[in-house]
Protein backbone atom coordinates (compact mmCIF):
# COMPACT_ATOMS: atom_id res chain seq x y z
CA UNK A 1 0.00 0.00 0.00
CA UNK A 2 0.86 3.64 -0.37
CA UNK A 3 2.57 5.16 2.65
CA UNK A 4 1.15 8.61 3.21
CA UNK A 5 3.39 9.25 6.22
CA UNK A 6 0.49 9.56 8.66
CA UNK A 7 -0.15 5.89 9.43
CA UNK A 8 0.07 5.25 13.17
CA UNK A 9 -0.08 8.95 14.11
CA UNK A 10 -2.65 10.27 16.55
CA UNK A 11 -5.59 12.02 14.93
CA UNK A 12 -7.34 15.11 16.32
CA UNK A 13 -9.83 12.97 18.24
CA UNK A 14 -7.10 10.89 19.88
CA UNK A 15 -7.38 7.77 17.75
CA UNK A 16 -4.49 6.10 15.99
CA UNK A 17 -4.75 6.87 12.28
CA UNK A 18 -5.20 3.83 10.05
CA UNK A 19 -4.61 4.65 6.38
CA UNK A 20 -6.59 1.58 5.28
CA UNK A 21 -9.54 2.46 7.50
CA UNK A 22 -12.52 4.60 6.52
CA UNK A 23 -11.93 7.98 8.08
CA UNK A 24 -11.60 11.59 7.03
CA UNK A 25 -10.41 15.00 8.15
CA UNK A 26 -12.63 18.07 7.99
CA UNK A 27 -11.98 21.60 9.29
CA UNK A 28 -15.33 22.39 10.90
CA UNK A 29 -17.55 19.31 11.27
CA UNK A 30 -17.66 17.94 14.83
CA UNK A 31 -15.22 15.07 15.37
CA UNK A 32 -16.84 11.63 15.24
CA UNK A 33 -19.48 12.85 12.75
CA UNK A 34 -20.54 10.21 10.22
CA UNK A 35 -20.66 11.50 6.65
CA UNK A 36 -21.67 10.03 3.31
CA UNK A 37 -19.20 11.05 0.62
CA UNK A 38 -20.10 10.79 -3.06
CA UNK A 39 -17.51 10.96 -5.82
CA UNK A 40 -19.26 13.28 -8.30
CA UNK A 41 -17.23 11.89 -11.21
CA UNK A 42 -18.32 8.25 -10.89
CA UNK A 43 -21.22 8.20 -8.42
CA UNK A 44 -19.42 5.91 -5.93
CA UNK A 45 -20.23 6.53 -2.26
CA UNK A 46 -18.59 5.70 1.04
CA UNK A 47 -19.56 6.31 4.66
CA UNK A 48 -16.75 7.86 6.69
CA UNK A 49 -16.16 9.02 10.23
CA UNK A 50 -14.54 12.41 10.78
CA UNK A 51 -11.65 11.78 13.17
CA UNK A 52 -9.20 14.52 12.29
CA UNK A 53 -8.81 18.18 11.35
CA UNK A 54 -7.78 19.46 7.93
CA UNK A 55 -7.16 19.59 5.04
CA UNK A 56 -5.12 22.77 5.08
CA UNK A 57 -4.77 23.06 1.31
CA UNK A 58 -6.84 25.85 -0.25
CA UNK A 59 -9.90 24.63 -2.07
CA UNK A 60 -10.04 21.22 -0.40
CA UNK A 61 -12.89 20.39 1.95
CA UNK A 62 -12.17 16.82 2.99
CA UNK A 63 -9.08 14.71 3.44
CA UNK A 64 -9.97 11.03 3.36
CA UNK A 65 -7.99 7.94 4.19
CA UNK A 66 -6.35 5.79 1.52
CA UNK A 67 -8.93 3.08 2.18
CA UNK A 68 -11.72 5.57 1.45
CA UNK A 69 -9.98 6.78 -1.73
CA UNK A 70 -9.87 3.16 -2.96
CA UNK A 71 -13.62 2.74 -2.36
CA UNK A 72 -14.36 6.05 -4.12
CA UNK A 73 -11.98 5.05 -6.91
CA UNK A 74 -9.81 8.18 -7.13
CA UNK A 75 -6.47 6.92 -5.82
CA UNK A 76 -4.67 7.56 -9.10
CA UNK A 77 -6.01 11.11 -9.50
CA UNK A 78 -5.28 11.96 -5.86
CA UNK A 79 -8.21 14.37 -5.60
CA UNK A 80 -11.77 14.40 -6.92
CA UNK A 81 -14.94 16.43 -6.64
CA UNK A 82 -17.14 15.12 -3.84
CA UNK A 83 -20.43 15.81 -2.17
CA UNK A 84 -20.43 15.47 1.63
CA UNK A 85 -23.66 14.75 3.50
CA UNK A 86 -23.81 14.48 7.29
CA UNK A 87 -25.57 11.29 8.40
CA UNK A 88 -24.94 11.74 12.12
CA UNK A 89 -23.48 14.76 13.91
CA UNK A 90 -20.48 13.91 16.06
CA UNK A 91 -19.99 14.58 19.76
CA UNK A 92 -16.54 16.16 19.22
CA UNK A 93 -15.23 13.86 21.97
CA UNK A 94 -11.54 13.19 22.36
CA UNK A 95 -10.68 9.53 22.91
CA UNK A 96 -7.68 9.08 25.17
CA UNK A 97 -5.41 6.20 24.26
CA UNK A 98 -5.19 3.79 27.19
Amino acid sequence: GLDDGFDGNLTANGEIYDKDGLSAAHKTLPLNSIVKVTNMKNGKTVTLRINDRGPYIKGRILDCSYGAAIKLNFVEQGTTEVKVEVIKWGDNAYKKQT
